[in-house]
């Protein structure tokens, strides 16, 4: 079975640029989803903390390197500080599988 590296960040945004955050993180994110080794780069906003938007990125796994060693990559790392309230948390791991799948727990026919 093919594998890939599943990520997803927990970003949270100063108030003052928390309605403005897709537009601010969209050249980062245009950039990423044109990498060969992506799979999805997916933004959403927290119900719960509307000042704290969710990403959910997966890269193939020799995709993952190039992405963190991207120019790209680097200009984020300069630009994103100034808007967030605190460092973004993390959960990162290999996974089996090559994509999205149907929930087996919960069909719609």
């Amino acid at each position: 079975m093919a594998g890939m590296i599943l990520i997803n960040v927990k970003f949270p945004i100063k108030a003052e640029y928390a309605d403005q955050w897709p537009e601010i993180s969209r050249p980062f994110t245009e950039a990423t989803l044109a990498e060969p080794g992506n799979l999805w780069f997916e933004w959403s906003r927290s119900v719960l903390e509307p000042n704290t938007y969710v990403l959910i990125e997966a890269f193939t796994d020799e995709g993952a390197g190039p992405h963190v060693n991207s120019d790209h990559f680097a200009a984020m790392q300069k630009e994103f500080p100034q808007y967030l309230a605190a460092t973004p948390q993390i959960v990162s791991h290999q996974v089996d599988g090559d994509g999205w799948g149907p929930m087996g727990e919960l069909q719609v026919d």
